[in-house]
């Protein structure tokens, strides 16, 4: 494990608030989940890789879905709510979710036998989604902004140029413009690798950002290795640690960066992060939310395993991104 620990001013819950024993139905792994308030509710899309977690065999991924009434106590629906397998799809994964004018729009990962993309559906029941547009190759980790930019829908994402990036892991996050969530443009860097001090492989975008008085606050993942370090959960070598930075963009243009936090925000540095798991010493956000009250609610993937929760409150980070 590396030399970070989470920032003083994450109070993390004590223990995960969903693993796949609270899943009513074939759950191994139950992470990455995007949250929103949605009709006077908590709502949460989990990816959810079934199988056999014991035997640490996967069969497949779908999507679940799970309400609160406050956000850390969830009940599952009890069947899983989305799921994409066709002869060219293999399966959809790591939903995000943005309200915008009053819809639910989802985006997520798409493995392909041609590369992987990012989708986006819309829903208003969770029940029926509308599949929007899907992206080229090779692009994910998208989410969108949930309001409008001059007539526009905004989204971060983050390409994977390999061959342009001399074969290597060198991924950063940019923005893209769309009038209709179909066609997308204006692409531009938002930020990249050199500009985060704890990543050295890659970085993209983490939750949906959340739009406060002095910008668009927004978590990231960050990316290092550790060559050599060997098994590191159930594979036989995992060599990355991944972190939760957070940012703060301008409101005008989301593309433009006010202040990046200097260390990581979300370490793992918890039992129920770093004892048992998939993949150990990873942390993915999903899914933020700005209450009332100024505190923010981070909901977070730990070990690729199991979902959390850690709060924090909004004026903290925003001087945590302008340190």
């Amino acid at each position: 494990m590396g030399e970070y620990v989470s920032a003083d001013i994450i109070r993390k819950n004590e223990g995960p608030v969903l693993t796949r024993k609270d899943v009513p139905y074939n759950a191994a792994l139950v992470f990455n989940a995007g949250v929103t308030k949605y009709n006077g509710k908590y709502v949460m899309a989990f990816r959810n890789d079934y199988g056999d977690a014991e035997k640490h065999v996967l069969e497949g991924t779908n999507i679940g879905l799970a309400y609160s009434d406050d956000g850390i106590k969830w009940e599952v629906a009890p069947k899983p709510c989305f799921a994409m397998k066709t002869d060219e799809i293999e399966r959809a994964y790591d939903p995000r979710l943005t309200v915008i004018d009053g819809k639910c729009y989802m985006c997520f990962a798409i493995d392909t036998k041609h590369g992987l993309c990012g989708g986006i559906a819309s829903t208003e029941d969770f029940e029926h989604f509308d599949f929007l547009s899907m992206s080229v190759p090779d692009n994910r980790n998208m989410v969108l902004l949930p309001e409008k930019l001059n007539g526009n829908f905004v989204r971060l994402e983050r390409p994977m140029p390999v061959y342009s990036r001399r074969h290597r892991d060198r991924f950063d996050i940019w923005l893209s413009e769309s009038p209709d969530l179909t066609y997308w443009g204006k692409s531009r860097l938002v930020m990249g690798v050199e500009d985060v001090p704890f990543a050295d492989d890659k970085i993209g975008p983490a939750a949906p950002p959340v739009k406060t008085e002095k910008g668009w606050l927004t978590t990231f993942h960050a990316v290092r290795r550790f060559p050599g370090r060997g098994k590191n959960g159930w594979q036989d070598s995992w060599d990355k640690e991944y972190y939760a930075g957070v940012a703060l963009l301008d409101i005008e243009d989301p593309s433009k960066v006010i202040g990046i936090g200097k260390k990581p925000l979300i370490v793992s540095d918890r039992d129920f992060e770093t004892e048992d798991g998939f993949r150990l010493d990873v942390v993915f956000p999903g899914g933020m939310i700005l209450e009332e009250s100024g505190e923010v609610k981070i909901y977070y993937g730990a070990s690729d395993t199991v979902e959390c929760l850690a709060v924090a409150d909004v004026n903290d980070l925003i001087a945590f991104c302008l340190e």
